[in-house]
């Protein structure tokens, strides 16, 4: 017992040295810097935004708000800060350009889903709430769906909207295909374009008929896009992207939900790169497709593209119960928006163009799907 005494003791010495090195205060530690908050929406809609970049000689960010990129001013601790607006209500994609590299903001966890995600979610709340805003009123739901497309041979993903009391009922529904742009995937419209719940409002408001939406990837070719694809590159993602949707989307759809399968319950419509697949599928298509909508829209060559329905106008205009066609004035596609109009106005194809305010930019998007889905499935069109 005694030997085993300056043991002990000296074990006691040492842990209560090793104690006090533990508590001793580094010399060397750098003192804690809380991270910056961004973005900080103020309540008179202005937003700061603020990042650390230590090594940076010039930090700017870019929105889709009027005015373009905005010059950072470095401040404490190395942190770069603007304050933008006031904004009008709305869900902005905004990114850092950080000595020319684009960058997230890296407080934010809002990603918008693209190829290559490069962009933050900013969203601006409005009084009273916006129509893509989530609002206490009935809800449907998304459903995420990974399926064999035996058209590509390969494993691909879409989504789907059901509207509310979809699970409650036996009824049959209409079915709006709803296409992405270019840089976007399947994601893109339910978590930036917020179409879900765009859909809910409406729906709730008996400004839409209920329906169910869906969502596909509409990069059939190219498994990922770097710059402006070639010619040949647009036409065969048209091309493959019509055969999976016609050959795999549509059975899957019809097979696992209660839609509609005559043409007078289907709609197709997209923006930009969707736009022109929405317009040149359902156009050659009509017998699949009454409703046929393109935002934005972009379609080479359209005395080709849609040749079928160019073939025999009379038939087109008695088949047809909506062909919507709508682009910004400030959009880089307005002038192949007006021409693609023309190529139908000579053809005697009768459709409605709208020239709106707004660019090449998700706001405007979110807007045209809340004036498009009230004029679908509607007996008076």
């Amino acid at each position: 017992m005694n030997m085993q005494l300056p043991f002990c003791f000296s074990l006691s010495v040492c842990l209560l040295q090793f104690s006090a090195f533990a508590q001793a205060p580094s010399t060397n530690r750098p003192a804690f810097t809380p991270p910056p908050n961004s973005p900080e929406v103020h309540a008179d809609r202005t937003v700061t935004f603020r990042v650390r970049a230590p090594k940076a000689s010039e930090v700017t960010v870019s929105g889709e708000w009027p005015g373009g990129a905005k010059t950072m001013t470095k401040g404490d601790n190395d942190v770069w800060s603007v304050t933008v607006g006031p904004l009008e209500p709305d869900v902005y994609g905004y990114s850092f350009s950080i000595d020319g590299f684009r960058a997230l903001d890296p407080m934010n966890p809002g990603v918008k889903p693209m190829r290559s995600p490069t962009t933050s979610i900013l969203e601006i709340p409005g009084n009273p709430p916006r129509v893509w805003e989530f609002q206490d009123v009935p809800h449907g739901a998304v459903r995420l769906h990974d399926y064999q497309s035996k058209a590509l041979g390969r494993l691909r993903h879409l989504r789907v909207y059901t509207p509310p009391d979809y699970d409650h009922g036996t009824r049959r529904y209409p079915v709006l295909y709803l296409l992405h742009g270019s840089g976007d995937n399947d994601a893109t419209w339910t978590a930036f374009g917020h179409a879900q719940w765009i859909l809910d409002n409406l729906i709730a408001a008996s400004k839409a008929k209920p329906m169910i939406v869906v969502m596909t990837d509409g990069h059939a070719y190219s498994p990922q896009f770097t710059g402006m694809p070639s010619t040949n590159m647009i036409s065969r993602n048209i091309t493959d992207f019509e055969r999976d949707l016609l050959e795999d989307v549509l059975p899957l759809v019809e097979a696992n939900y209660r839609a509609r399968k005559e043409a007078a319950g289907r709609a197709i419509a997209g923006l930009s790169m969707g736009g022109g697949q929405s317009l040149t599928i359902g156009l050659n298509h009509l017998e699949l497709f009454d409703w046929v909508g393109g935002f934005s829209s972009f379609v080479r060559d359209p005395e080709n593209a849609v040749g079928k329905a160019l073939e025999s106008p009379q038939a087109t205009n008695k088949k047809l119960k909506l062909l919507w066609i709508a682009c910004g004035k400030d959009d880089r596609l307005m002038e192949n928006s007006r021409q693609f109009v023309e190529v139908l106005k000579k053809h005697g194809i009768r459709s409605e163009f709208r020239e709106t305010e707004g660019n090449h930019s998700w706001p405007v998007w979110r807007r045209y799907l809340a004036d498009f889905a009230p004029l679908l499935f509607n007996s008076s069109n």
